[in-house]
C-alpha cells in the first residue's frame, strides 16, 4: 500500500549515542523521528502518545526488554505500530522471539544508514523484513535441526493444499527474501497484484503477516536448505 506523508518513528536504545546516530540518519532522509526511548517501559508510553508508524526497538536494555516492550504495544494498540527490531546480536533466539512477540523486521545494528531507511519505509508500506544474513541463518538453523518437510504440519501450514500453483511460487519466492517489486519483476504482474496474491496467502495459512509465512515455507519445506540462495543486497522482505 502506499502511505502519504513522512514516517513517523520513535527511537528506543538504551545508549542515547545510538539514538542520536539513528536519529540523524533518519532526519536526513526525511524520516520523521517523534519520540526517543531508553527502556521498554518508556517505549510503551511514548508509542502511547505519539503513535508513530514505525518503532526502531532495541532487545537488550535494563528493566523492560525490546521483546516484552513489543508484545505490550502490540497487544494495547487497536491500530499498532510495525516494529522493527534492532540489535546487535545475531543469534537465532533472539530472531524467532522478536517475530513470535509480533515483530515485522529484524535488522542488525551495522546495517548501513540507506537500508535503515530502506527498511523503515518498506515496513511502514506493509512488508516485513530481515537482514539477508538472517536469512541464512534460518535457512541454516532448519538444515541442523532437521525441521521441514519431516516435521508435523501445524493447523495453519495444514492449509498449504488451499493455495493455487501461483500463490505457492510467490510463498516460495518471498520465503527467499524478495521484496514486493522483485516478486512482481519476476512473475511479470503488478505489485498491485502481488500484494494480493501475498493478503490470499495469509488469509489462507491464517498467519499473521509476511514474517511468519517465511517461517512457514522453511518448516513446511515448500524451501528446502540449501536452495534459498545468499539474499538480496538490501532490506528484504520477509527474508
Amino acid at each position: 500500500m502506499t502511505v502519504a506523508g513522512a514516517p513517523r518513528v520513535v527511537i528506543v536504545d538504551d545508549q542515547a549515542l545510538v539514538r542520536t546516530g539513528f536519529r540523524m540518519i533518519l532526519a536526513a532522509d526525511g524520516i520523521d523521528v517523534v519520540a526517543e526511548a531508553a527502556d521498554g517501559d518508556a517505549a510503551v508510553a511514548a508509542v502511547r502518545r505519539t503513535r508513530p508508524d514505525v518503532v526502531l526497538m532495541d532487545i537488550r536494555m535494563p528493566g523492560t526488554d525490546g521483546l516484552e516492550a513489543t508484545r505490550r504495544i502490540l497487544a494495547d494498540e487497536t491500530a499498532p505500530p510495525r516494529i522493527v527490531v534492532l540489535t546487535t546480536y545475531d543469534l537465532d533466539q533472539y530472531v524467532y522471539a522478536a517475530l513470535a512477540a509480533g515483530a515485522s523486521g529484524f535488522l542488525l545494528k551495522d546495517v548501513t544508514p540507506e537500508h535503515l531507511t530502506a527498511a523503515v519505509r518498506l515496513v511502514r508500506s506493509g512488508d516485513a523484513l530481515l537482514a539477508p544474513a538472517i536469512t541464512r541463518r534460518l535457512v541454516e538453523r532448519f538444515a541442523a535441526t532437521g525441521t521441514g518437510a519431516g516435521r508435523p504440519a501445524t493447523a495453519p501450514h495444514r492449509e498449504l493444499a488451499t493455495l493455487t500453483p501461483r500463490e505457492l511460487e510467490v510463498l516460495e519466492a518471498l520465503a527467499r527474501g524478495h521484496t514486493n517489486a522483485e516478486l512482481a519483476a519476476r512473475f511479470r504482474l503488478s505489485e498491485a497484484t502481488v500484494k494480493t496474491h501475498v493478503a490470499r496467502i495469509l488469509q489462507k495459512l491464517r498467519l499473521r503477516d509476511r514474517a511468519q509465512a517465511v517461517i512457514a515455507a522453511y518448516e513446511t519445506g515448500l524451501v528446502t536448505p540449501g536452495s534459498a540462495g545468499s539474499g538480496t543486497t538490501g532490506p528484504s522482505a520477509s527474508g
